[in-house]
């Protein structure tokens, strides 16, 4: 067994395969999103979702001005979109939502369409622990995309996989 470093944490995280989404928060010029591999459900009643938030990232500080939010579980297609949404394309805020077809929800949130899952949020809590925050998303709405399968992150790449 290694000694655990950041590094070795770090590289144990990456063995663990993360299911691929999208948090977009903000609107019009505040725009902004990030992809997810953190979120999960929380609970079926009432139903709430958790997600895990770097407190550096660019659309973190939109969670306080925007107390709602989307998350979109993408597609085995959707690789594209988790690029821009993850900065590797050079894109930020607004710019980050272009080449792709969205919806408003409920809330106001922009849910992604095409996507495997979607659920339209009302941020419930936001918890710091160390560098990042839990958010606690109490889910207003959803919407299923049957047949697209899903986008996987593991070992640093994306993975699709098919239905």
């Amino acid at each position: 067994m290694k000694d655990l470093t950041p590094d070795t944490f770090r590289a144990a995280m990456r063995a663990i395969v993360g299911n691929c989404a999208i948090l977009t928060v903000g609107q019009g010029d505040e725009a902004n999103g990030l992809v997810v591999t953190s979120a999960v459900s929380l609970s079926a009643e009432p139903p709430m979702v958790l997600v895990c938030i770097n407190r550096s990232s660019s659309a973190h500080p939109l969670l306080t001005r925007y107390p709602f939010f989307g998350l979109s579980s993408l597609g085995a297609a959707q690789q594209a979109v988790a690029e821009r949404f993850s900065g590797r394309t050079g894109a930020q805020g607004p710019a980050r939502y272009d080449g792709a077809e969205w919806e408003t929800a409920v809330t106001g949130a922009r849910l992604l369409n095409g996507a495997a899952a979607a659920f339209d949020c009302e941020v419930e809590d936001m918890i710091d622990k160390a560098t990042h925050t839990i958010v606690v998303g109490h889910v207003r709405a959803t919407r299923i995309t049957a047949g697209v399968g899903a986008l996987t992150y593991w070992h640093g790449g994306y993975r699709p996989v098919q239905d």
